[in-house]
């Protein structure tokens, strides 16, 4: 893998949550019954980025959580003989809730639809929104995002590697070519 070009860099990806951030509370009329779930790993630290810009906004603090999607993808099967399965919990209940989901890419959907699935294991939430950080485009699924940071088009050889604390030392998004 190689690294093609620095898409953004730090001051670009804290404006593009702090944008993200303001039109979610715009779309919602507020914070009233609004929380916000990251798909584990990055969407987790960004969906508390956004949280905390929210916070900073309104000075109300939004319910944030995280969901691991392992077991609801449909390539469970191909990632591990033996895939290691994890219940979805959430500190807040989602029942009647508007939920946005966070995620770092876009790409095919199945991660999206998947993270819906796990919202709906755990219950019945009056809305679901997507909030992405990059978009690159190659859906396989009737899925789109209604909060992008960026609209990045690529080729299927080319990957879109979001860097963020505390998973890298850097806040950054670079497009790699796989070689």
């Amino acid at each position: 893998m190689i690294e093609k070009a620095e898409i953004m860099e730090e001051s670009a990806v804290k404006r593009a949550l702090i944008r993200i951030s303001h039109e979610i509370l715009e779309k919602n009329k507020g914070t009233d019954n609004l929380c916000l779930i990251g798909i584990r790993r990055r969407g987790e630290a960004l969906a508390r980025i956004i949280a905390e810009n929210i916070e900073k906004i309104e000075g109300v603090s939004v319910p944030c959580g995280d969901i691991d999607i392992s077991y609801y993808r449909d390539d469970l099967l191909k990632l591990s003989d033996m895939p290691v399965l994890k219940k979805t919990e959430l500190p807040f209940s989602v029942e009647g809730k508007k939920v946005v989901i966070v995620d770092d890419v876009l790409y095919t959907g199945r991660t999206a639809r998947a993270a819906i699935e796990a919202v709906f294991s755990v219950g019945r939430p009056a809305a679901i929104q997507l909030a992405i950080l990059i978009d690159r485009g190659h859906r396989e699924l009737p899925i789109r995002a209604d909060y992008v940071g960026k609209n990045i088009p690529t080729s299927r050889s080319e990957l879109i590697s979001v860097h963020i604390p505390p998973f890298d030392s850097e806040t950054a998004v670079k497009l790699m070519e796989n070689v």
